[in-house]
């Protein structure tokens, strides 16, 4: 494998957003000359001070890089051109299990099919293989009972940008005749199932939800679709995410929560959770950059696996921070989860971030001896969920499970290292910016993408590369913590956890784990080691397998 930088993000295109601001000109134009009253206005921001000799002294340096940016700004860049330098979530001396050994799902050779239409349309993937398998149920009907819910409820959550009815359709006739002649691609043969609306599909709409790029399209298929498709897999529909990958809000409206229509579907990945959890697909795509899974997954009922950075490729996918873009599956149960993510697992030659790992997964594995801590101090307490989480750690402890308490703690602050994130986002869209396309977007506050763009431009790149160098040091404290156990069980939004492990690139499954006295669905978190998602699945799938809270359904979809 190549060696790879652990720094992230184009330090050119940084200079050029950053110091244009600083030094006191509007965005894509000269609005006059550099003076030392300008420079001191811009230095009071990020907090230096310089003599008026050192201020006169730099005014033919900003000048020229003034010019730089003007250069920079001449070549139209892409969303999809990542940075030259290309960020590494790997330890000193840690190496991903290279060896892809056969995968050992345990299904079931048989399975009652239901007779209510709703009943199927709430299986999870592992019983659904089953059915299409044993030919008990074709993909063409199981196709068209996801599309009839679909286009029932779709407008009702506002979850849904493009029906690819038609497609579906022919791919699933395609599947069911390939498996009367004998050839079967797997437990995804036949199965329907969703995307977020930033992975490309070549002949689709592709909005990112945002006003600006709601007529887009890119010609090219992302390339966890193709592998998707490629075992089998029925793409029924683009769902909405909130818009540039932040919240419920898009172009179209605020995404439901199947549970509360009153609520949105919390994001970004909110279309998505929405249809999986109202049964309009049995999984779906979810992108997450700093809780865009887990968040929705919670809010929603169902269980979402966060992979590992540079796992899934994110080639043909929105970029909106190429450090910390990480690309799962939104399903009704952890096996599920990981059954999508043997699919997608993989590196790829157009996604420079990608990394070579194995995913190993077999039933056979003794889940009993797996060593699980669980962040004590985010257990204490009693706040909304909190009963929930203790109940999670009680049911481990009746399966004979030592749980071992560990504190989670830094040298460095998550929050300020978070800045990259904004740097980043804001050289994705920088024309956004530049041009006055934010004005656009539907969400305007001031902690929407608009405001956060502009305010980035503020950010000296030596800021950015010293969040940077603290994320190196992240990194290793984390996988000290981390190295220790196999599991770690948390709040889902206990601490900084969230931030930490979106930062370090780990792994994280969030399952639901009960209900809040509001009657709002609660989750547990489960992380681990990188590129153990392995340990994940087999956790979760315990918990789910003595528990009935994935089972849930939204009683007005329950239909």
């Amino acid at each position: 494998m190549e060696s790879k930088n652990t720094v992230s993000s184009s330090a050119f295109i940084l200079i050029a957003a950053a110091g244009c601001l600083l030094l006191g000109f509007t965005l894509g134009r000269n609005t006059g000359e550099i003076t030392p009253i300008s420079i001191e206005e811009a230095s009071e921001i990020f907090g230096l001070s310089f003599t008026p000799a050192e201020k006169d002294s730099m005014l033919g340096s900003l000048e020229n890089q003034r010019n730089r940016y003007e250069a920079l700004r001449e070549v139209k860049l892409d969303n999809s051109v990542a940075p030259s330098l290309v960020f590494n979530p790997l330890p000193k001396g840690f190496q991903p299990e290279q060896t892809q050994r056969p995968l050992d799902w345990g299904l079931a050779t048989e399975m009652p099919l239901p007779e209510k239409e709703s009943d199927i349309a709430y299986m999870p993937v592992h019983e659904l293989a089953v059915l299409i398998k044993s030919k008990k149920i074709s993909s063409e009907r199981l196709t068209k009972i996801y599309l009839d819910r679909i286009k029932t409820y779709s407008d009702t959550l506002q979850c849904l940008i493009s029906l690819l009815e038609d497609s579906a359709l022919e791919k699933a006739k395609a599947m069911d005749a390939e498996l009367a002649a004998g050839k079967y691609r797997g437990p995804l043969h036949g199965i329907p199932y969703g995307i977020k609306d930033l992975l490309a599909v070549k002949g689709t709409k592709t909005t990112w939800g945002a006003m600006p790029y709601k007529d887009q399209e890119i010609d090219m298929t992302a390339t966890v679709v193709n592998k998707l498709n490629d075992a089998g897999g029925v793409l029924v529909g683009k769902f909405t995410l909130g818009a540039l990958a932040m919240g419920d809000v898009w172009y179209g409206g605020v995404t439901k929560n199947p549970w509360n229509l009153e609520q949105g579907s919390s994001g970004s990945s909110a279309g998505s959770a929405s249809a999986v959890s109202a049964g309009l697909v049995p999984f779906a795509i979810g992108t997450e950059t700093l809780g865009s899974i887990v968040s929705p997954s919670t809010r929603n009922g169902v269980t979402g696996l966060r992979p590992t950075y540079g796992r899934v490729s994110k080639n043909g996918a929105m970029a909106l921070s190429w450090s910390m873009d990480k690309i799962g599956p939104i399903s009704r149960s952890a096996l599920d989860d990981g059954i999508v993510l043997s699919i997608i697992n993989g590196e790829d030659e157009m996604d420079a971030s990608t990394i070579k790992a194995a995913f190993n997964f077999s039933s056979k594995t003794d889940v009993k001896k797996l060593k699980i801590g669980y962040f004590e101090g985010f257990f204490e307490g009693e706040g909304s969920g909190s009963q929930n989480n203790r109940d999670v750690l009680d049911l481990l402890k009746n399966q004979g499970f030592e749980l071992h308490p560990v504190e989670l703690k830094t040298s460095v602050n998550p929050r300020a290292i978070q800045i990259m994130l904004s740097v980043e986002g804001a050289a994705a869209f920088d024309e956004l910016t530049r041009l006055g396309w934010d004005d656009q977007l539907v969400a305007q506050h001031k902690n929407a993408w608009p405001n956060t763009f502009r305010a980035a431009r503020f950010i000296p790149a030596v800021e950015y590369l010293q969040a940077a160098r603290q994320r190196t040091i992240l990194i290793e404290e984390m996988h000290q913590i981390m190295q220790d156990y196999d599991v770690i069980v948390t709040p889902s939004f206990g601490g900084a956890q969230l931030q930490i492990t979106n930062l370090t690139g780990h792994p994280a499954l969030c399952l639901p784990n009960g209900f809040s006295e509001s009657g709002s669905p609660t989750s547990i978190t489960l992380l681990a080691n990188l590129f153990e998602e392995e340990k994940l699945v087999m956790l979760g799938d315990l918990i789910q397998k003595n528990s009935d809270w994935q089972a849930k359904r939204p009683p007005m979809f329950d239909k």
